[in-house]
């Protein structure tokens, strides 16, 4: 019987989607994986027969990814799941700046509250002026980041009539499949920024895209262009932003991530956090979740790791005594040396593969013999092999 935690509500579908013989538990020490949405791990001690932590979701900053690599905790994420709760969020909040729906839906509920209005229906044609705005049809839409989100994101904007161009220089291939061909790709991000009325912004947080769009970045922006970010507030300058939207250069800024400065400051529209926050992404992102757990736990194969590669052997060959798993770090003469103790084990290797990613790498065997537990330990005790773990039929 194995046992998942969740460290959140996580969705019916995802949870009834598990084998029969698994069981859901709340203590994370009973637990060999975990399925996690917004709880932070950082601070939590994990215990040592956790191997596999899956966020339902596709942001995994509440999770301390190097320390998990190193325990040999394969963290998992669910991107593209909710891909599609964001373009019509993001469609939405873009035709909400642009026709001020926001400070209009404001002024008009502050009506009621009015004694000088005596006739709602008069004061509503007399001060709707205030709130003309302009339509999206035939305006450029920059984005930034190509990946399951912006690709969705520039497709639908295309085809309500905006002129779409897109930055991304680690296009995935199946990414470029997916995006119309007659949206260009522009390599000069300076470039988009200038032709944009509208920019919005896809791409994850690490330690090349934090702060990205700085003093610099936003300078080449259109003026008057609309700024919209549903992937992280720590993409942005906030100091750049503030100064750009007191100044008129950005005219309005819509973000899924407020802070204090910024629900302080006119021409804002924050929303709170609901990029994700439909029952549809939510079943969704819990599905890919515990399918990949089950696929790791049952076969050793990794998809949509965010700190080992991915690899895959499918199901283990039935002709196999045994698949092994072993995570290590990326160095040199690993493989030389897991053969080599197979060869001294005397266990013929039946089929083997090999993936890296950064700093560390998966080793992954069909075996004709049983590994037995002292082996393991015995190859857990090469410099650089984080773990191995055997896998039976």
């Amino acid at each position: 019987m194995r046992k998942i935690a969740t460290l959140n509500k996580i969705s019916k579908a995802g949870l009834q989607n598990l084998p029969d013989d698994y069981t859901i538990v709340e203590d994370i020490n009973e637990a060999s994986a975990v399925i996690v949405r917004s709880a932070d791990l950082h601070s939590m001690e994990f215990p040592e027969k956790l191997i596999a932590i899956a966020r339902a979701g596709a942001g995994v900053n509440n999770i301390p990814l190097d320390r998990c690599a190193e325990e040999g905790i394969v963290v998992f994420n669910t991107p593209g799941a909710n891909a599609n709760a964001v373009k019509e969020l993001v469609i939405g909040a873009m035709l909400m700046s642009s026709r001020n729906l926001l400070d209009a839906m404001r002024w008009e509920a502050s009506l009621a509250d009015d004694n000088d209005v005596k006739d709602v229906l008069k004061a509503v044609e007399k001060g709707k002026g205030q709130f003309a705005g302009t339509e999206i049809k035939g305006k450029t839409l920059g984005v930034i980041g190509l990946g399951a989100i912006g690709v969705l994101v520039a497709n639908a904007a295309q085809q309500l009539g905006m002129n779409v161009m897109g930055y991304d220089p680690y296009i995935t291939l199946t990414a470029a499949h997916a995006l119309s061909n007659t949206i260009p790709v522009i390599k000069d991000l300076s470039i988009l920024l200038n032709k944009s009325d509208y920019v919005t912004i896809h791409v994850p947080v690490n330690d090349s895209t934090k702060g990205m769009i700085d003093s610099r970045r936003i300078d080449q922006m259109k003026d008057g262009c609309v700024f919209l970010n549903f992937a992280r507030n720590t993409l942005v300058s906030e100091d750049a932003l503030c100064e750009a939207l007191a100044e008129g250069h950005i005219r309005k800024y819509v973000t899924d991530f407020a802070t204090d400065r910024l629900l302080s400051m006119e021409n804002v529209i924050s929303i709170p956090h609901l990029g994700a926050s439909t029952s549809e992404a939510e079943d969704n992102c819990a599905v890919m979740a515990g399918d990949q757990l089950v696929d790791f736990l049952e076969n050793g194969n990794i998809t949509n790791s965010v700190n080992f590669p991915s690899i895959s052997m499918g199901k283990l060959n039935p002709e196999a005594a045994c698949r092994i798993v072993i995570l290590n770090r990326n160095l040199p003469s690993m493989i030389a040396q897991v053969t080599t103790a197979f060869s001294m084990f005397n266990i013929n290797i039946r089929d083997m593969t090999n993936k890296s990613k950064g700093a560390y790498a998966c080793t992954m065997m069909d075996l004709d013999d049983i590994v037995t537990e002292e082996q393991c330990q015995q190859l857990e005790s090469i410099d650089g092999i984080i773990s191995a773990r055997v896998i039976t039929a």
